[in-house]
């Protein structure tokens, strides 16, 4: 064959982009994700068509939820391509189009093999993705699972690509990195932009941890697995994990570890008042804000009513008070006006907490806001007792203002 006349045109001009080296290219990333989608639905298809495929599907669940997850992509990829290989002539034996087309015959096998592995009970799901999980609840509802040892029922009940476990993983990663590490006497436990870290990472935490073990209750009703791996959650890990259960064990650990540290430096701050469990991320963001601004509020929200509030921010308030004293007037002035407003957001707050900080309030008065030591560490049976009724007022905001009063009369 000759070579084209000088001037005649390539058979890849024309606006049309069909030249081979051009079409990978164009293909961006996208061409990434269909060659390992093509590496994913081969080894599916083999699995889900083979004559033992119950037991060897308990063995790549992890792949069965990586085909699943990424189906979504992968269809809209495959239909962006088809339009645009039509659109601009692709041709037929370029390496872009044969790898699309095997990718899309791969899929419609992937599709028939696990639609004939459903059971007939219930209508076929619409998607693909939803076909691959559905196949998964079915598997592990058949029992009994593969292997005799609860580690190994542990590994098929605990793919490590499961979504809740990552979140898990995520979080455990941020407690880790906060709490492993020596902390001196007298040094904060943690700062403020990792207690925001630590408020976002708690109920993140929690929440992957119930579906996990609500998870390991559905599949494994005699609660081998569930118990097993309980008892070992309070272990320190002392290896890097890498199955499901190792992940889970290990997110588990440092959850308890970050909850009992929140807590008992929360609990510091605010004694009386002992925060709940729900009350630790919003109490940790409201921290972390008053750094910045020291006036700023406990918003009554979800975890919070009004009175409850009040209750923590007056607790708060009196604590500070009563580890050292405010430097200046302004500054006096400031503190006792802030637990006077949190006092009457709590006017009506009642039962044994409420009572505890009126007791402290009291033990304050009978004190007489001594700043040289802090009003807790005395007994109220040793204090000289006040003039008047207010060692036996029960109202929050008369016995702030009485406190107060002893506190500037003694300073003065």
């Amino acid at each position: 064959m000759g070579r084209p006349a000088p001037g005649a045109g390539s058979p890849y001009d024309g606006g049309v982009a069909t030249r081979p080296d051009d079409l990978r290219a164009r293909l961006e990333d996208r061409a990434d994700l269909l060659e390992a989608t093509r590496l994913r639905y081969r080894a599916l298809k083999g699995v889900l068509e083979s004559f033992f495929w119950k037991d060897r599907l308990r063995n790549h669940f992890e792949l069965l939820r990586e085909v699943a997850a990424s189906q979504p992509e992968v269809d809209a990829t495959l239909s962006a391509l088809k339009r645009r290989a039509e659109a601009e002539a692709w041709p037929r034996d370029a390496g872009p189009v044969r790898l699309m087309n095997e990718v899309a015959r791969l899929r419609e096998a992937v599709a028939r093999a696990a639609e004939r592995r459903l059971s007939m009970q219930e209508a076929v799901p619409a998607t693909l993705g939803e076909v691959l999980l559905r196949l998964e609840t079915e598997v592990l509802d058949a029992a009994p699972l593969l292997g005799g040892r609860v580690w190994a029922q542990a590994v098929e009940l605990l793919p490590r690509n499961l979504p809740e476990l990552r979140a898990a993983c995520a979080a455990g990663e941020v407690f880790e990195r906060v709490f492993k590490r020596p902390v001196a006497e007298g040094a904060p436990a943690f700062s403020e932009d990792e207690a925001r870290e630590l408020a976002r990472a708690l109920p993140l935490g929690a929440a992957a941890l119930v579906s996990l073990w609500e998870r390991l209750e559905r599949y494994d009703t005699r609660g081998r697995v569930k118990d097993f791996l309980q008892r070992r959650m309070r272990r320190a890990p002392t290896r890097v994990a890498r199955s499901g259960p190792e992940l889970l064990l290990h997110a588990a650990f440092w959850h308890d570890v970050a909850r009992v540290r929140v807590r008992a430096v929360l609990e510091a701050e605010l004694a009386p008042v002992v925060p709940r469990e729900a009350e630790l991320p919003a109490l940790l963001s409201w921290r972390a804000a008053r750094t910045e601004d020291p006036a700023l509020r406990l918003a009554a929200r979800d975890v919070f009513t009004e009175g409850r509030a009040g209750l923590v921010e007056a607790a708060e308030a009196l604590a500070a008070l009563s580890r050292e004293r405010p430097r200046g007037a302004w500054s006096e002035e400031m503190a006792w006006a802030r637990l006077e407003q949190a006092a009457l957001r709590a006017r009506t707050e009642e039962g044994p907490e409420a009572e505890a900080l009126r007791d402290a309030l009291r033990l304050f008065v009978l004190l007489r806001g001594q700043a040289s030591t802090p009003a807790r560490l005395f007994s109220p049976e040793h204090a000289k007792p006040a003039g008047g009724d207010v060692a036996r007022a029960g109202d929050l905001v008369a016995l702030v203002q009485a406190a107060r009063h002893a506190a500037l009369r003694n300073g003065g």
